[in-house]
């Protein structure tokens, strides 16, 4: 397993100021083996809710929990909802010092408990799959090609990753997101799932999909959300500013994992990715997803008018307002469009982000970057 510096930090910066944190996000990412490396596996403040002794045990939360001391691991949260709770009675102790650190994959009913339960006590950490900064910038085309998650990524071949990730999708159509609260047939899902890596990178209309699955567009939205959720897909949210043009008001829809991408998408291997007419699209949400998770902005949006004008991913921090587009492209120019993001959104800079090596100036306050040389060096001090 790589390191994974800059999870690892912000693990650690939030274990040493909440009493609760809660590393979230879908399976075989790694957020156990994170756990594991701050509290051993066979330590008694360690409980895996899929082991029936210690979903048993936890019946009785404050009995069981009580004396414990130091870190509390327990995984598989989303099994035992009810358990937010007790936890707060717990952290509300007076000389409270123990740190609960609770690992699973979200569900509506995980996240409302725990925005009830513990509002103020509880930091949500999102944990997804690699980012560059864990496997260097070297291995960016392995990364797009694989996906993120360990076990592809780091496969001996890629038929071997293929294999891991078939069996990744059909576990999570039979078994994962119908014990999430998702009802709704396993071949119905995985079609959905199909039919959104042809959206990814798209404006999302619910019409199509729904026709196509024969159902109607508030279930469609409803599997979209629970997906959503389960941070299987992004739903970037449009940017709208009084500019006196019509914009689009529909969320852009990406699949998280650019390995599951082309495995639904039928990309035999990397050399059919590049002729595949998604192609560029699967680069802007690889891309795209290396920014957000890094940069880690205080906003990130879209922005895209009737009349054609666009921008990839708008991102606010500190009160900046930076514009980011994708293309995958040698040598990308500058285009009227960029032009009239760069006026209207008021940006301090334009950068296009390109899978090349050289960085160039294309206008004033826009410039072409290569991917690798805007994610920063970690700072796990």
């Amino acid at each position: 397993m790589l390191d994974r510096p800059l999870l690892a930090a912000a693990l650690d910066r939030a274990l040493a100021r909440s009493p609760a944190v809660a590393l979230v996000g879908p399976r075989q990412v790694g957020k156990t083996t994170l756990a594991r490396a701050r509290l051993p596996a066979d330590s008694p403040n360690w409980f895996d809710l899929e082991d029936p002794a210690a979903a048993a045990a936890l019946t009785q939360p404050l009995s069981v929990l009580r004396d414990l001391r130091g870190l509390v691991v327990i995984d598989e949260v989303q099994h035992a909802p009810d358990l937010f709770k007790p936890l707060r009675v717990l952290i509300d102790r007076p000389g409270q010092s123990t740190r609960f650190l609770l690992l699973g994959s979200a569900s509506p009913t995980l996240l409302r408990q725990a925005a009830e339960s513990l509002t103020g006590r509880i930091e949500i950490i999102e944990a997804g799959g690699f980012t560059l900064a864990d496997t260097g910038p070297t291995s960016a085309a392995g990364l797009w090609w694989r996906g993120g998650f360990p076990r592809s990524f780091l496969s001996a071949s890629d038929a071997d990753s293929r294999a891991w990730r078939q069996g990744f999708i059909r576990n999570t159509v039979e078994r994962d997101l119908p014990q999430l609260g998702l009802n709704a047939p396993a071949p119905a899902i995985h079609r959905f799932w199909s039919m959104l890596a042809h959206y990814h990178g798209q404006v999302w209309n619910a019409a199509d999909p729904a026709r196509s699955l024969g159902v109607n567009e508030s279930t469609v939205r409803r599997y979209l959300d629970w997906m959503t959720q389960a941070y299987l897909v992004r739903q970037l949210q449009p940017w709208h500013a009084n500019l006196g043009k019509r914009q689009v008001k529909a969320p852009k829809v990406y699949l998280r994992d650019s390995g599951l991408l082309h495995e639904l998408l039928g990309a035999g291997d990397a050399t059919a990715l590049l002729r595949h007419p998604k192609a560029g699209a699967s680069w802007e949400g690889f891309a795209l997803d290396q920014v957000l998770r890094i940069a880690q902005p205080d906003e990130a949006w879209f922005w895209a008018t009737h009349g054609g004008a666009e921008l990839d991913l708008l991102m606010i921090k500190d009160g900046r307002r930076v514009g980011v587009e994708f293309k995958l492209s040698d040598a990308p120019a500058l285009t009227p469009s960029m032009r009239i993001a760069l006026g209207d959104l008021g940006l301090e800079r334009l950068y296009v982000v390109y899978p090349g090596s050289r960085r160039y100036a294309l206008a004033d306050r826009v410039e072409a970057v290569p991917l690798t040389a805007l994610l920063p060096e970690p700072d796990v001090a």
